[in-house]
């Protein structure tokens, strides 16, 4: 209830809420400072709004960002001041790369007391103003409402992702007569006109070997079957854009050749061999390092479906470009492909989908799994250990990965099966995944999360294990610990020819994240056994009212 000393008001902390709730928001992740106070004094009595507390804002961001990708739910996560924002800015980053619907709200000084520069204070907004869609701060209570309603539908309007507010802590204590407005959703899904569709249809069926690239708005949109349905029609293998940070298409579909990789000349290679390449809602071939190669070969030429228009064209042309959700476009171009293409089409396409299961990805997995021997000793290798963890988790299991080096070879044995099968790091900024890891928990409570996480990613953000075990959830964090950052050691000596690396490793002393977590109250242990993971597993996946954590030692290379 308001706590308004005159009928009819309302305070700004209270107006905050009451309007987030409204907005749909269920969730706000937070680490509280004396800016933040109206908002932890309003929250004592809003209890449904389900504060989660993590020990430092990055984790705080993370973690908001890995539930409202899971859940698709706008979500409120709540800083402190310059600095914490400050904090918080990489995984601000992060979740703008990802498109995330989030309302990143810091407390800010009283108006007037700002201008004495007291301790904590900066202008709020241009910091956060690069890495996010639009950041603005309240100066007046009476705005509060219309701002926060503003945020929200800018968030969760295509291109999704995160907004931020400055409120000074006048304006959360304040109280007036206010309006709270209204909520307002912009619908985008959307599909093209007719003849786009048509246009796009004949191109496609005029391509000799064309190929679908999948991207996150396959996930987004909710299109897993729809994308099977264009791939079967076509008889066109799919592969996963470059950057694989999601669950972009079913892996075990007959079509599904797995994910590109971001190196150009294995891209081109790749791509030489089809004449017409189909973005669903992709990336179109992001890449990490400069190559004097381009990844896309002159003779591939380029089509795209999806809601973010800005990467249409930016780096690469193309010819046919449907600004358009990607679930109702495939719904309409799959029927006018099977009326225009017929039954050649048809016998084309079963022709094509037989020929793609000797190569697809359960064969190419098949095959690896054939080759990798159970270690008899220690430490484990991690292909080995990517094997052996995807083999015995649930099926409904989600994975959250961000272990580099150590989980290369993950996306070859672990199956994509729905759209929150699997989560990685889209930005490339480490520290995410751990506590990426506990927001997607918090938004599937019935479903196994397991966090595969490299131990210098872990480092980064180990606190999130405590706010894992203060919500009493039953993550397992899975921790490759090869001892150093091996991706830097591995592109020094391939960029430089330098063997002897520098302030790359973890080994003087040795970390023990086994003990750092029992630290953090988790049952941990640490095993470098084929053997003593499987018992470790076992005993993980038993545990079902808290978190556990695995520290694995993996070999190094």
């Amino acid at each position: 209830m308001p706590d308004a000393n005159v009928p009819n008001t309302i305070t700004g902390r209270d107006a905050f809420l009451r309007v987030l709730k409204d907005e749909g928001v269920t969730k706000m992740f937070g680490n509280p400072g004396t800016t933040e106070l109206p908002i932890m004094h309003a929250l004592s009595s809003a209890p449904e709004m389900g504060y989660v507390l993590a020990l430092q804002e990055a984790v705080v961001i993370a973690m908001a960002d890995g539930y409202a990708r899971a859940s698709g739910k706008l979500v409120s996560c709540n800083v402190h001041v310059a600095p914490g924002l400050g904090n918080a800015i990489g995984s601000i980053y992060t979740s703008m790369m990802s498109g995330t619907p989030m309302i990143v709200t810091a407390g800010q000084q009283e108006q007037g007391h700002g201008l004495t520069e007291p301790l904590l204070y900066a202008p709020l907004v241009p910091i956060a103003q690069p890495v996010v869609k639009w950041a603005t701060e309240v100066s007046r209570i009476e705005d509060l409402p219309r701002i926060l309603r503003r945020a929200a539908k800018v968030a969760t309007t295509a291109p999704t992702g995160p907004v931020f507010i400055s409120l000074p802590g006048d304006i959360l204590n304040n109280e007036a007569a206010i309006d709270m407005g209204e909520v307002t959703r912009v619908d985008t899904a959307v599909r093209p006109s007719d003849a786009a569709l048509e246009q796009l249809a004949r191109r496609l069926l005029s391509a000799k070997k064309p190929v679908i690239l999948a991207g996150h708005e396959i996930a987004t949109s909710d299109a897993f079957a729809e994308a099977t349905e264009l791939a079967e029609t076509l008889g066109a293998p799919v592969l996963q854009q470059t950057v694989a940070w999601g669950a972009h298409f079913p892996s075990e579909h007959p079509a599904y050749l797995g994910a590109l990789n971001r190196d150009q000349k294995y891209v081109r290679r790749v791509l030489s061999d089809y004449d017409l390449m189909l973005c669903v809602g992709s990336d179109v071939l992001k890449m990490s390092v400069w190559s004097e190669t381009e990844p896309l070969p002159e003779t591939t030429k380029v089509a795209m479906i999806g809601l973010r228009d800005w990467e249409m064209g930016k780096n690469f042309p193309a010819e046919i470009a449907l600004r358009a959700d990607v679930k109702e476009t495939l719904k309409a171009l799959v029927p006018l492909l099977k009326k225009l293409g017929g039954a050649k089409l048809a016998e084309q396409a079963k022709a094509s989908l037989a020929e793609i299961a000797t190569r697809n990805w359960s064969a190419q997995r098949a095959q690896k799994a054939a080759k990798v021997a159970t270690p008899t000793g220690g430490p484990l290798p991690a292909e080995w250990l990517m094997m052996r963890l995807s083999d015995r988790l649930p099926k409904d299991a989600i994975i959250v990965e961000e272990g580099l080096t150590s989980t290369s070879t993950l996306p070859s044995y672990f199956p994509f099966r729905d759209r929150n099968s699997f989560f990685g790091n889209v930005s490339g900024g480490i520290g995410w995944g751990i506590a990426a890891a506990v927001g997607v928990q918090i938004a599937e409570p019935t479903r196994r999360v397991v966090a595969v996480i490299g131990d210098g990613s872990a480092m980064y953000s180990i606190s999130a294990i405590w706010s894992a075990a203060n919500q009493k959830l039953p993550v397992i964090f899975l921790i490759t610990n090869n001892e150093g950052y091996q991706i830097l050691k591995n592109r020094l000596k391939l960029f430089h020819g330098n063997d002897t690396p520098i302030g790359m490793d973890f080994n003087d002393p040795p970390m023990n994240i086994a003990k750092i977590a029992e630290g953090f109250g988790l049952p941990a242990e640490r095993v470098d056994t084929a053997e003593g993971f499987d018992a470790a597993l076992d005993r993980a996946l038993a545990r079902t009212d808290g978190p556990t954590l695995i520290e694995a030692m993996v070999k190094k290379g």
